[in-house]
């Protein structure tokens, strides 16, 4: 057996669902599947004397999850006030709208689209409800509408699907792109060593206790795949499905249909770079 401090990001064992830090609260959502880990995490958000809550990522369009979330609140004395969203794919999103009118509130979101309300997010936002304090982070790449939550009185950040808990994150090409990715990742960097960030609430699998350590390593496998895939272009593998049989030959197959996206993005990176 690994031991679990050696994982990149320290991953906190124990069960995924309840209290991660002084202020967020995970609600595990019953859609696990080798895409979505154990199962999309909901988060509730609240300061611990306040009756006020804010909910990320209501996921699937799941009423018994929903209903759950709502309870869950509940049971620590709080009424949700406001739902944002990380990003706009279905294992996070598509539950949104009936949670909206489950519970009242507005849904904010990056993408116009996924909003209900007259309120979105952008750069430099701070989301703020019954004392609580969300820095929306702009975190672009794994799709082009994705967004992290600075919550700095917990030293942490909500990351969507932009760092998991456990395994890394599909560029979801066309639609994310490498370079803006990347990106993405030095801008977490940053809160690590500039804002004290520590903690990794993640959008599925595990909380990370070492912020840091878990995007250096995500910067680190990226640079390993590039120059993977730039090797096996070189080899003649120029296809994208060839490159994916080639790098990706000791992964589960079931997962190439998702590695096939990375792996466009990173074609994409290379020949904008010059490099093949």
């Amino acid at each position: 057996m690994t031991d679990a401090t050696a994982l990149p990001g320290q991953p906190r064992g124990g069960a995924l669902s309840g209290p991660a830090t002084a202020r967020a609260v995970n609600v595990l959502a019953p859609n696990a599947s080798p895409m979505t880990l154990d199962g999309t995490n909901t988060w509730i958000v609240s300061e611990p004397d306040s009756a006020l809550a804010v909910v990320i990522d209501p996921g699937p369009l799941d009423d018994g999850h929903l209903r759950t979330v709502i309870a869950t609140a509940e049971q620590l004395g709080k009424r949700v006030a406001l739902t944002l969203l990380t990003h706009g794919h279905p294992d996070h999103a598509e539950g949104a709208l009936r949670f909206a009118e489950l519970t009242g509130t507005e849904v904010r979101a990056l993408d116009p689209a996924l909003r209900l309300g007259d309120e979105g997010l952008g750069h430099g936002d701070v989301v703020t409800v019954g004392g609580l304090e969300l820095r929306v982070v702009p975190t672009p790449g794994h799709t082009a509408d994705s967004l992290c939550f600075h919550l700095p009185a917990d030293r942490a950040v909500l990351t969507g699907d932009t760092v998991l808990g456990r395994g890394t994150t599909v560029v979801a090409h066309p639609d994310g792109r490498l370079g803006d990715y990347l990106d993405s990742l030095r801008r977490l960097r940053s809160l690590t060593i500039d804002d004290g960030v520590h903690t990794v609430l993640p959008g599925h699998g595990p909380v990370l206790e070492d912020a840091q350590g878990a995007v250096e390593y995500y910067l680190a496998h990226r640079a390993h795949r590039l120059a993977q895939i730039e090797t096996a272009v070189e080899q003649g593998h120029r296809s994208p499905d060839a490159v994916v049989a080639h790098v990706y030959a000791g992964v589960d197959r079931s997962l190439w249909p998702a590695a096939e996206l990375s792996v466009r993005a990173q074609l994409e990176y290379l020949r904008e770079h010059g490099l093949i």
